[in-house]
């Protein structure tokens, strides 16, 4: 279970203060994968980073039973001048997991060959994200924050990942950020919108993709 109190957000810019949550108070179930919708920059990312301890709200706070993952494909916590290697090994002592298993199965599933040898600063952007997809996968997390698991990789490598991400479900929550309905559908039972700095959580998956097209259809509050 992961529980949100009284939850605020926001970025101030040159002209204007950009609010992502205000005074937020929701919970997202146990066992659940719930998709979390909204229009490009509502603050869905935003919100997974304050859901993982990323980056730290301006109020509120963040309770959760159970461990939380980074944001999967999210590469930020990763050392530049590291190695794909190091990084690994680095992350497996940070969340005391097993460092050999960790670092045998994002070897053979990040695919990035004598590019795991080499610095983080020089991986392209997908290689990047395979290796973060990777260590997020190896780890046995509660509940797994996933933002555009299907820009990982070329389409073999997607399948790859949805595969390992279908199993990691069995036995553990997901918050899913995804633009493309057939995968909200094939990954997800409920879902929640992100909008104007509110959380709408529904049960129903269907009635949360409804509220999402409407207000995809409603014009941009000024």
């Amino acid at each position: 279970m992961i529980r949100i109190e009284n939850l605020s957000k926001s970025f101030a810019t040159k002209s204007v203060r950009k609010v992502i949550v205000e005074n937020l108070t929701a919970e997202f179930p146990t066992g659940s994968s719930v998709a979390l919708l909204g229009r490009n920059g509502a603050g869905k990312s935003t919100l997974l980073q304050l859901l993982a301890g990323t980056i730290r709200p301006d109020r509120g706070r963040v309770l959760s039973t159970g461990s939380i993952s980074y944001p999967v494909g999210f590469a930020g916590s990763f050392s530049p001048d590291m190695t794909g290697l190091q990084n690994a090994r680095f992350v497996a002592r940070l969340y005391g997991v097993d460092t050999d298993e960790l670092v045998d199965f994002v070897e053979d599933f990040a695919e990035l060959g004598p590019h795991f040898n080499m610095p983080f600063r020089s991986y392209s952007s997908g290689m990047r994200s395979r290796l973060s997809f990777g260590v997020s996968m190896a780890i046995p997390f509660d509940t797994y924050l996933v933002d555009e698991v299907t820009s990982v990789g070329d389409g073999a490598f997607r399948e790859k990942s949805m595969q390992v991400f279908e199993r990691r479900r069995e036995t553990s929550s997901a918050i899913v950020v995804t633009h493309s309905p057939r995968m909200v559908r094939e990954i997800c039972d409920s879902g929640a919108v992100l909008e104007g700095g509110k959380l709408h959580l529904y049960d129903d998956l269907e009635t949360a993709l409804e509220h999402h097209n409407r207000a995809l259809r409603a014009p941009l509050k000024a």
